[in-house]
């Protein structure tokens, strides 16, 4: 039997413990036009069907979650259902797409049917389209959803079907426990730690349906000069500039940002092969939002996260995941879906950062220009920044409940200004050195 990794399950039992969430991550690639016609689409997406199963398959639970969902084909698999097509109302810009993006993300998939779809979108300024991939979370994380593009559009092999051999990866997991054990105990620790709930803040709380979506581009190579110029990683640039935005939302509303205010989930990729499933574990730390500066920002950042990759954080999560693959499914179900209905007070927000394709792509011979992400909210987690870097662009995502966080605009700006105040820091930094 094709079934669910434990870590892939999790997903459907969190969307099912809370009703609000719709836990597809998607992107949404922007092409020059003209735009094709609907048949062209749709018998571009017919000849990749062959190389990506999964697209025909829809998932089956056992009885009392005996074991995982199970991959089965669906016989009444219908291409025409999966792959849509919409327009733009005038004049097509950022507004109007971010619009469309959160009306979509904000429903769920169909369960009895394969959990993806593709929308075509016409009408963007300038003459361009888009095309927004939307797959459950259960299928893809980023990079896998990212591996896509290059199946889809270029010339790469499909990934590889999920699935390991359970006695290879035991043994691996008793390896790494032997090996490390001190390393793993204290990651298990750090972990455990890092869930005590943070200072209470209108950041989190309790979440509609209904999703706002904001985007935010920069350039990649301005970024990798501020990264280079203050030594630290395109990462820690990133966070700190999302530190600084949440520090601008939360003055906005009359709230004093500390120190344990905005605690942050980052997905780490332990990807190994090109398996399309999930394949992550994850850090956690406060962002400084008490520093009142990017610069500050960057600089405890750089501390916090080091702190915490030295700390075994995502070894030791990326060792439970493969413990789980061998215990019983159904107390690993029910212990998710009653974690996820418990009201968490430890994790304010989800940043992730994906690289994504590093040569130019073409969607029948159009050109994409820009590729946009979106990451799913849950849990009480009202906002969720994903970063996606397609060439020389880089684009941030910001998704954000609408009942509770109608300001989202607010975050928006104060990251763009925050981008902007890194670069020229690092520019006059560097001065010297030019000078010199």
């Amino acid at each position: 039997m094709d079934q669910l990794s434990p870590l892939d399950a999790a997903f459907l039992e969190v969307e099912d413990a809370d009703p609000h969430a719709s836990l597809a991550i998607a992107s949404v690639a922007v092409v020059e036009g003209p735009a094709p016609s609907h048949d062209e689409f749709l018998a571009l997406m017919r000849s990749k069907l062959p190389v990506l199963p999964r697209a025909r398959q829809k998932l089956v639970r056992t009885p009392l979650d005996l074991s995982t969902p199970e991959w089965q084909d669906d016989p009444a698999f219908d291409l025409t259902y999966h792959v849509r097509r919409t327009a733009l109302p005038a004049p097509g810009g950022d507004a109007e797409l971010c619009a469309l993006v959160a009306r979509i993300m904000g429903q769920r998939l169909d369960r009895e049917r394969p959990l993806w779809e593709y929308w075509m979108v016409e009408g963007l300024a300038d003459g361009r389209w888009a095309v927004l991939a939307k797959v459950h979370h259960c299928m893809a994380d980023g990079v896998s959803g990212t591996m896509l593009y290059d199946v889809m559009y270029g010339d790469a092999p499909a990934p590889e079907s999920p699935g390991d051999d359970p006695a290879t990866s035991l043994l691996s997991l008793l390896a790494n426990v032997v090996r490390a054990p001190l390393d793993l105990v204290g990651g298990l620790l750090s972990l455990a730690w890092s869930l005590l709930p943070v200072r209470p803040s209108s950041l989190f709380g309790q979440i509609g349906s209904p999703r706002l979506y904001r985007v935010v581009r920069t350039s990649l190579p301005e970024v990798k000069e501020v990264a280079h110029t203050f030594g630290v990683t395109v990462n820690d640039v990133v966070l700190a500039a999302i530190t600084q935005a949440y520090r601008a939302l939360m003055l906005e509303r009359g709230e004093r940002p500390s120190a344990h205010s905005v605690r942050t989930m980052v997905p780490v990729s332990v990807r190994g092969d090109r398996k399309l499933d999930n394949q992550v574990s994850l850090r956690l730390a406060f962002l400084p939002v008490d520093a009142e500066s990017a610069v500050e920002a960057l600089s405890q950042v750089r501390q916090r996260f080091t702190d915490a990759k030295q700390g075994h954080q995502a070894e030791s999560g990326q060792a439970l995941t493969q413990l789980a693959r061998h215990e019983p499914f159904a107390p690993l179900a029910w212990s998710v879906r009653l974690g996820a209905m418990m009201p968490q007070r430890s994790v304010v927000t989800v940043t992730t950062n994906v690289p994504g394709p590093r040569k130019p792509l073409r969607v029948l011979g159009r050109r994409i220009v820009e590729i946009l992400p979106y990451v799913p909210i849950a849990i009480r987690i009202r906002t969720g920044v994903a970063v996606l870097s397609y060439t020389d662009r880089m684009a941030i995502g910001i998704t954000a409940d609408r009942d509770s966080t109608s300001d989202v605009d607010v975050l928006a700006e104060a990251l763009r200004k925050a981008i902007a105040e890194l670069v020229i820091a690092s520019r006059r930094d560097a001065a010297p050195t030019r000078r010199g």
